[in-house]
């Protein structure tokens, strides 16, 4: 079983990473944090998982949104969904747009909330924005999680490969346990969690946001010409009076 798994991801590498983790990533994360610790995916095989887990993320709940922004007529009907939305209205109703960042640590909703968010058309700029936040995070901790597990159990017992498959099914163990406290555990603590912190957090990366949108807004040309709506009334009215003195 060990080398089955191994010449998995040693097939497909982190493109495998990214794949799994446009479905169900928890468990893929884990394990490839294991799996990075060991150099499984070459040079800063950790980082390659993070970067490869967070688009793959990001991938999965774009197509969430989109499916809820094209079917939102439709997709209210289906049993899933129907499920989903008293926690989902529970958890925007506490937490804001947060709910999104959120949502990736509570089971069952995940999917659901993006759909939601395709649903009640939330600015594509904007859900994007705080998926990127959320997949980031979530792939960062769970990846570490996995990584310096292996690193504790390779320190103590040593080499994975030379002591075989004993070890393998430890730190396995471990992985599903930590698994298990996340969907079950740490899912209802965060919906019953006081909502200060995530709202000041929240008002943190909407002026970030802000300010990197209102940078795309302006273009070159908007800022070169005195003339155009981005002037000032006093450049604007200068100007006009120059025109009209050379006319």
């Amino acid at each position: 079983m060990e080398e089955q798994f191994y010449q998995l991801f040693e097939q497909y590498g982190v493109y495998a990473v990214f794949a799994l983790c446009t479905v169900e990533g928890d468990i893929t994360l884990l394990l490839s944090g294991v799996l990075a610790h060991q150099g499984r995916f070459g040079r800063y095989s950790f980082l390659w998982v993070y970067i490869f887990g967070t688009l793959g993320g990001m991938v999965g709940d774009t197509f969430g949104y989109v499916v809820g922004r094209a079917f939102r007529s439709t997709v209210k009907d289906y049993t899933f969904y129907k499920l989903a939305q008293p926690r989902i209205d529970r958890l925007v109703d506490k937490f804001g747009a947060a709910s999104i960042i959120v949502s990736k640590y509570i089971y069952g909703i995940r999917a659901a909330m993006c759909v939601a968010n395709g649903v009640g058309r939330m600015p594509f700029h904007r859900f994007l924005f705080l998926d990127f936040i959320s997949c980031s995070v979530w792939v960062l901790i769970l990846t570490s999680v996995g990584f310096f597990f292996s690193g504790a159990v390779s320190t103590i017992i040593g080499d994975f490969r030379q002591i075989g498959v004993a070890v393998f099914f430890i730190v396995l163990a471990g992985v599903i346990t930590f698994y298990l406290i996340e969907r079950f555990l740490l899912s209802d603590t965060i919906e019953d969690a006081d909502p200060e912190t995530i709202h000041r957090i929240e008002e943190k990366f909407h002026d970030i946001e802000e300010k990197l949108h209102l940078h795309t807004s302006e273009t070159p040309a908007s800022a070169g010409d005195p003339s155009t709506d981005s002037a000032t009334p006093e450049r604007k009215k200068k100007v006009k009076t120059a025109r009209h003195e050379s006319g």
